[in-house]
């Protein structure tokens, strides 16, 4: 077969399938009206929630089709609290966090198709913590952390196991900080001390990012979701809250609050799939074991799904 990809339509054999403002059509029909496309990091089988306090090099996976608990399927190789995720197509990643002491730079992977403990394949820029993630097709992205508190924004290579290089800084420096992934963009939301900015910086270029909108309440240690249209960011401090903000990929503007958490907590984990944001995980007080789910498709509550292995915060989030 014969396949070629034009800007307006799709030359397959004889047949040509034209984009329109109608839809797509072919042969003369009409065979949809829109299409929809998944931001980068987002799963369709399961969510992953690695590391956290107490200091815990567990890997937690819990499925996407179904309510259940998750089941522990693998090591970090080193265990650490305040660790940020990435994920590419085929593997989860872990950057950063605190041992404790030290802060680490270590960048580690781990992959979907088996269950497997982790391998060390490359250092960020700086040993932080409490940084966030952002995961473009291609690359995997690190953004604020401290101490001390940091702009940086680094990235590194899916292709490759091979260390990061700064790319950018974010609009203000801080840490705790929730992360989020459009098609084209990456977004670094709140943080401590306990700001609302929503910054945005691009993946097709290494830029700085730019200061793009604001949360509806001031938070620090909150979990980040991608849907397809837009980003969330649920829970955080203070004071502790179970809001579920979301704010739209296409325009640059302000974040609505459109449900709730089952529980207030801080300290989560943030995963997505094509259809739900999960936030696992947590501090309330005390640690908490909570799947919660929401769906992208209206606004609503989560509701309680599931619960990790360990009770624990400051751990992070993958998916597949």
């Amino acid at each position: 077969m014969s396949i070629k990809i034009n800007k307006d339509n799709i030359e397959f054999n004889n047949y040509t399938m034209t984009f329109t403002e109608e839809g797509f059509v072919f042969d003369g029909e009409i065979l949809a009206n829109s299409i929809s496309i998944s931001p980068p990091m987002a799963g369709t089988v399961s969510g992953y929630t690695s590391g956290g306090d107490p200091v815990l090099n567990t890997i937690d996976k819990f499925p996407f089709a179904t309510d259940a608990n998750a089941t522990d399927v693998g090591d970090l190789t080193v265990a650490r609290s305040g660790l940020t995720g990435q994920s590419s197509s085929e593997n989860g990643y872990n950057s950063g966090g605190q041992a404790p002491p030290p802060t680490v730079n270590t960048i580690d992977k781990f992959p979907f198709a088996t269950d497997a403990n982790a391998t060390d394949v490359g250092d960020l820029t700086q040993a932080r913590y409490g940084p966030a993630g952002q995961s473009s097709t291609e690359n995997g992205y690190t953004s604020g952390g401290f101490p001390p508190l940091s702009n940086i924004i680094d990235k590194f290579p899916f292709a490759t196991d091979a260390n990061a290089t700064d790319v950018g800084d974010l609009t203000q420096a801080r840490s705790f900080v929730a992360g989020q992934s459009s098609s084209e963009s990456g977004y670094t939301s709140g943080g401590a001390p306990a700001i609302n900015t929503i910054d945005k910086f691009p993946f097709a270029t290494d830029a700085n990012a730019t200061d793009v909108g604001d949360l509806t309440i001031a938070r620090r240690g909150a979990a980040g979701q991608s849907s397809s249209e837009n980003g969330y960011t649920s829970g955080g401090s203070p004071p502790v809250t179970n809001t579920i903000d979301k704010f739209p990929f296409a325009t640059d503007t302000n974040a609505t609050d459109v449900g709730d958490l089952t529980q207030g907590r801080y300290f989560s984990a943030g995963q997505s799939s094509n259809e739900n944001g999960y936030t696992s995980g947590g501090f309330l007080p005390p640690f908490v074991t909570t799947i919660d789910k929401f769906l992208f498709a209206t606004d609503a509550n989560a509701t309680d799904v599931g619960d990790l292995t360990q009770a624990r915060r400051e751990a992070t989030g993958q998916q597949d």
